[in-house]
């Protein structure tokens, strides 16, 4: 059925079905309590004049009060202006209903209404009208008690902005005062803060700088009639950075030849890379020139410049320090007794804590932040894509599971080169929970971080040299990427998850362990069980390595005499995991802080520190083939369809990733130099001496070769008491 209602009073009705939405912008022709009355009942909604009816958007709900018939009514409407159109034409208003007797029902309704009752109401419209005004100064008088609070929270709300503003104004100047206080009482204290703030501030005029200059500086270096000039600079350039590069070689290596060793080093590194591309004819040589020119520059900055050497060396101190309250906790659960004498719960707790810590800085977004800014500088360089540049900048932080995290809605569309860089950045560097182990194991902190801040671009640019880029890739520029804050609601919650997480990497470091040792120790015993059969004497794993990787260890820049014991640990690290070969390195640098003669029979006891630094940084990686499994495992898990590319590649990924840890221990090699005071043997040896060190060895070396007698009876005496020497009889 379809219809018109129309009232005596020329106002038109209409119905609704419950939980139909209507509503009028203007109510005249009925009080506000017969409409409210009206839909309680009914369902049924308020009268409009059809003189007034102009352009009205409806809107009101239905009472669910009404008999269950009504429920499934379905209806369209137009709405007409009666002022234009003097004939009264009524236009489409169509009723479709479901219930038999629904027109019946909409009569009566609208009968009772026009005589001024609701149905099944004995009250007339004045009698409402009256109680309505009655009822009013209530209404009214709750109104007003809310309008202060409604008031207030508006006003908040249009100046929230401006609380904000000055919200960090004042912010700003506590810090301010608080810092010119700090410096004023004690400046070479508080350094450390003073340098923090002028990083933050230099970053937070960069930024401003580059939001009011940036499109002017763009368009004005951008070339736009000149490409072949800037061919011609762009060659320049090159030519002098390797002019100057061969000049500062032959200056700096008059000195310490055996740098030209670690340069060598590297030549051979890259040109085997090379031999083995999978697309030689497509290199990017732009990618790999800039990758190992920025690795130089950190390296420069970090080993051999004295502001970033310091710098660097009290950031490791401040992270030791950092991993030193692991002890509160630690201690709590199992005790000082075992925290002290027990690996276990020595060592494996740091990478609790740290996980912790690095959670938080993902939550709050200081890491996001972090590397964001290097992968701007390797892309904006090296003219990689931004997902491949994110994955390798998140490798300095994170492990080889974690990283691709970053990258995780990106990596179904990724290229097989830009997949090959997400491994190899995955297997040149190492985790920044295991970085605090290793640091606890006393491994130099200084160097382990400039390990894993060079591993990245040389990654980058090592990866691009073996499997380069011959597809189009769908993520050239940044601008769509967006970096995930993970799941965690507030810090709480996000330092609670980071501690979870790590209990995973725990249990598997501490299984790992146990399972390689193991294997390690029964393959040595196999090994001499073997080598006694044909009388050869200590045949083991490690002097195997020692014998297959002494060509790897001589170019990278270390002695000859120390070859042996750094091709040993690197068969360890690449067969077994870095975690085992730096917990022996660990043991040799303990042995010559002790003072330990050098040699024992035939066998090294401790290398050289040139040794030891060049041995950390080939070691900072996850290039082993246990890790096989672990990046296969995480990357088909994100994307289980492309198991087969990521099969195809993965060792390629390995070898490069180890071949990245190389050529980072050359560069250290080429920019190494002895720091330390020298030291004073005459007085150290002259002074009542209750424990024997590395120097008071050196010194006594040197005593026990010289001719002349500088040294006094009671200095030898000394040094015959923690030393055997032909002059002691």
């Amino acid at each position: 059925m379809s219809g018109m209602f129309r009232s005596k009073h020329g106002c038109c009705w209409m119905c609704c079905a419950p939980g139909f939405p209507l509503d009028a912008d203007r109510n005249k022709g009925i009080s506000a309590e017969v409409t409210r009355q009206a839909r309680a009942k009914a369902g049924w909604i308020q009268l409009v004049p059809t003189k007034t009816c102009s352009s009205l958007s409806l809107r009101a709900t239905c009472s669910p009060q009404i008999p269950l018939g009504l429920a499934d009514l379905s209806f369209s409407w137009k709405v007409w202006n009666m002022e234009n159109d003097p004939s009264g034409r009524r236009q489409s208003i169509s009723l479709t209903p479901v219930a038999k007797g629904l027109e019946n029902m909409g009569a009566d309704f609208l009968e009772s209404l026009e005589e001024g009752q609701l149905p099944g109401s004995d009250l007339s419209a004045t009698e409402i009208r009256s109680n309505r005004i009655e009822a009013a100064p209530k209404r009214f008088s709750r109104w007003r008690n809310l309008q202060p609070a409604l008031r207030a929270r508006s006003f908040c709300r249009e100046h929230m902005q401006l609380f904000r503003w000055i919200s960090t104004g004042l912010l700003c100047t506590a810090f301010a005062a608080f810092l010119l206080v700090a410096c004023l009482l004690d400046f070479q204290r508080a350094l450390a803060l003073f340098v923090l703030t002028c990083v933050v501030l230099t970053f937070l005029g960069h930024r401003l700088l580059k939001r009011l200059l940036g499109p002017k500086l763009r368009r004005f270096l951008k070339p736009q009639d000149h490409p072949r000039l800037l061919l011609w600079v762009k060659r320049g350039l090159a030519l002098a950075a390797f002019l100057g590069l061969v000049l500062w070689l032959s200056l700096d290596t008059s000195r310490r030849p055996e740098q030209l060793v670690s340069f060598a080093g590297i030549c051979v590194f890259i040109a085997l890379l090379f031999a083995c591309s999978k697309h030689p004819c497509a290199v990017s040589w732009r990618a790999v020139s800039w990758g190992l020119g920025l690795q130089f520059v950190l390296g420069l900055l970090v080993i051999r410049t004295e502001p970033g050497f310091i710098a660097f060396q009290w950031l490791g101190e401040q992270i030791r320090i950092f991993l030193s309250y692991t002890q509160a906790g630690s201690s709590f659960v199992f005790g000082e007794a075992l925290v002290k004498d027990v690996f276990a719960f020595q060592v494996l707790p740091i990478i609790v804590f740290f996980s912790c810590v690095i959670s938080v800085l993902y939550h709050v977004g200081l890491m996001q932040w972090v590397i964001l800014k290097i992968a701007w500088l390797m892309q904006v360089t090296m003219d990689t894509t931004a997902t491949e540049t994110l994955s390798v900048a998140g490798n300095i932080f994170v492990s080889q599971t974690e990283a691709p995290l970053l990258i995780r809605p990106y990596l179904a569309d990724m290229t097989l080169s830009e997949v090959h860089v997400v491994m190899t950045g995955g297997y040149a560097t190492i985790a920044g929970s295991l970085l605090g182990a290793y640091i606890s194991f006393g491994i130099d902190a200084t160097s382990l971080i400039a390990a894993s801040v060079m591993a990245a671009p040389c990654a980058l640019a090592l990866s691009k040299l073996v499997y380069p880029e011959v597809e189009e890739s769908k993520f050239r520029r940044e601008e769509g990427m967006k970096l995930t804050y993970g799941d965690a609601q507030n810090l709480i919650e996000a330092a609670s998850t980071g501690a979870a997480i790590s209990v995973k990497v725990v249990a598997n470091i501490a299984a790992n362990l146990i399972a390689f040792l193991a294997v390690l120790d029964f393959i040595n015993a196999a090994l001499s069980w073997l080598g006694d059969m044909v009388d050869v004497q200590g045949l083991s794993f490690q002097v195997i390595c020692s014998y297959i990787l002494r060509p790897v260890a001589f170019l990278m820049g270390v002695v000859w005499e120390d070859c042996p014991v750094v091709a040993e640990l690197l068969g360890i690290k690449l067969f077994l995991n870095e975690f085992v070969a730096y917990q022996e390195l660990s043991k040799y640098k303990q042995r010559r802080l002790a003072g330990v003669e050098e040699w024992v029979g035939d066998r090294k006891q401790w290398i050289s520190v040139r040794a030891e630094v060049l041995t950390t940084f080939a070691l900072c990686g996850f290039a082993n083939f246990s890790s096989i499994g672990i990046m296969l495992g995480g990357l088909t898990s994100m994307v289980p369809q492309r198991k087969s590319d990521f099969s195809q590649i993965v060792l390629r990924a390995l070898f490069t990733g180890a071949c990245v840890s190389l050529v980072n221990a050359c560069m250290a090699g080429i920019l190494y130099v002895p720091r330390g005071a020298e030291v004073d043997c005459m007085s150290l040896l002259n002074m009542t001496l209750s424990s024997s060190s590395f120097e008071i060895y050196q010194c006594c070396r040197e005593a026990f070769q010289s001719i002349n007698p500088e040294f006094s009876p009671e200095a030898l005496d000394n040094c015959c008491r923690f030393y055997n020497h032909t002059i002691c009889a």
